[in-house]
């Protein structure tokens, strides 16, 4: 083999996953078309889940620091403003949370100590990071690693045999392993290997640009929308978004020019604004699509390549980094001999339903801004939700998958879910102690049978104990590589014995075969 697993494409998600797979002992090949970052306006921010994966990795410093300039240029152009965004969202910080529909969600409406809003940590004050930082930081952190990062290579076709598969590209031939296409929406990987890609047909036309224009002073700050569709001004200077529900575009590939988008402006807004330059600018659309199944024998999809969705709510590059954090310990475990293959089978059956939640997420979106009077009559019930504590708060919770929960064994509530960012008694972090891709086993009573339990788990499961004051009720948590909770048990004396299922959750996620002991 030349590499232990080909991944193509080098975005934000193929990156992630490389990194995943160094920090597993893979040997790991990333093939990335484009010999730079594309500059072009992509996501400029990020939802929890996946500040919390980089979080988990020791990434959040750099974030918080993009973010901290966001803010700088965001209040310099509410400075020229009238001190607000959207639909009267306060000045302070941000003053919003994101937005559902274009509707904005006002930070000061959202109740934090809701479940799945309490407990990711200083991650959930992390969202106003561009998509083209992330992936410059994750290329660098991939390097360091270890992993080939070849940028100017295209993955052109593939052939699969017993034990390996032959990725072709227009630089040669590549033996490897595994085969990851994490290679966007129009994925290659995803066409050769013949997954089949079902979903709902496109309605909408979107422009997103920075431009420089005049007249700008009529436009509404924040999202907009009017009887010929919806469009967005800020949060940045000459920032927009315009929103047709005229079909969806017809040429995708022509640029976008200074005179379309100054058209599109002044129709769905009204207003007699001026468009002198483009400084960067995109096109997308509201088809949703997901693969039926993310693994076929040795290939497998990640990110844009497994499923695609309007951009509407940032949440497609947290998803995708999801994917990448799901798949990457189990893959890199497989190759390592430390678990057998079936593994894999639980990365579709753990991701699917996710991807499909935020498919479903972003088509009720579409139908909340279609300028009809029916969907208008919607909109406003939706606006008086959004303008109330419960409202804003389940949206919000919606909007970072604060519901995700995998079907695991196992009755605690913490099962199944993102593991809760502890505060331990040293003032640490439960984060603090993940950055290095293994599992953990927090014992938190300081009980010797618990850690007895894993004492053979050595170099797979590392082992912490402390103290948590804020959850006296905790007795121990077994948290995966990827930040979820394989199990969890509750002190006190009514709770259960402390290790009942530890063994079984064990030997479930981190024992290896018999035939598979020694990783090669």
């Amino acid at each position: 083999m030349d590499y232990d697993v080909v991944v193509a494409g080098g975005g934000p998600v193929g990156l992630m996953l490389a990194c995943e797979l160094r920090l597993g002992g893979a040997r790991v090949a990333v093939l990335e078309r484009l010999t730079e970052v594309d500059s072009t306006i992509k996501g400029g921010a990020i939802t929890t889940p996946g500040a919390e994966a980089l979080y988990r990795r020791g990434m959040l410093p750099a974030l918080a620091e993009v973010q901290r300039q966001a803010m700088d240029r965001f209040h310099a152009f509410m400075r020229e403003r009238d001190g607000t965004y959207g639909d009267g969202a306060p000045g302070r910080g941000l003053g919003f949370v994101g937005h559902f529909a274009g509707i904005m969600l006002r930070a000061d409406l959202v109740d934090r100590t809701a479940p799945g809003l309490a407990d990711a940590g200083p991650a959930a004050d992390v969202a106003l990071v561009p998509q083209q930082v992330i992936e410059r930081l994750l290329g660098e952190r991939a390097r360091e690693l270890g992993a080939d990062v070849r940028r100017g290579v295209e993955l052109t076709g593939l052939d699969t045999e017993a034990g390996a598969v032959i990725v072709r590209t227009d630089r040669g031939v590549i033996r490897a392993g595994w085969l990851v296409g994490c290679d966007g929406g129009r994925s290659a990987v995803r066409k050769c290997a013949g997954f089949a890609f079902p979903g709902t047909e496109p309605e909408i036309t979107c422009h997103q640009a920075v431009v420089e224009m005049t007249g700008a002073e009529d436009l509404q700050v924040g999202w907009t929308a009017t009887d010929l569709g919806v469009y967005a001004y800020g949060p940045m200077p000459g920032r927009v978004v315009t929103v047709e529900f005229d079909g969806p575009p017809a040429d995708r590939e022509s640029p976008v020019t200074a005179e379309d988008l100054q058209a599109r402006l002044r129709r769905v807004s009204g207003v007699d604004v001026t468009v002198a330059a483009v400084r960067t600018a995109t096109r997308f659309t509201d088809h949703a699509r997901q693969v039926t199944e993310y693994r076929r024998g040795r290939v497998l999809l990640a990110g844009d390549a497994a499923h695609v969705h309007s951009a509407f709510g940032s949440q497609g590059l947290s998803l995708g980094i999801g994917d990448a954090m799901n798949l990457g310990w189990k893959l890199a475990s497989v190759i390592g001999g430390r678990a057998p293959e079936s593994l894999l089978d639980t990365y579709t059956t753990e991701r699917h339903p996710v991807g499909a939640g935020i498919l479903d997420w972003t088509r009720s979106q579409v139908a909340a801004m279609r300028p009809d009077p029916q969907s208008r009559a919607l909109r406003e019930i939706l606006t008086e939700m959004a303008g109330t504590v419960a409202g804003t708060t389940h949206l919000t919770a919606r909007l970072n998958s604060a519901g995700v929960r995998y079907d695991l064994p196992g009755g605690h509530p913490l099962t199944g879910r993102s593991a809760p960012d502890l505060v331990l008694a040293d003032g640490g972090r439960l984060a603090d102690h993940l950055h290095d891709g293994r599992a953990l086993l927090l014992d938190l009573t300081d009980d010797p049978a618990v850690r007895a339990v894993a004492a053979g788990y050595a170099g797979r499961v590392g082992v912490l104990t402390a103290a948590c004051p804020s959850r006296p009720e905790l007795a121990a948590v077994l948290v995966r590589p990827d930040g979820f909770t394989a199990w969890a048990a509750d002190a006190g004396p009514e709770a259960r014995t402390p290790t009942a299922g530890l063994p079984e959750a064990l030997e479930q996620w981190f024992e290896a075969p018999e035939s598979a002991m020694t990783p090669h």
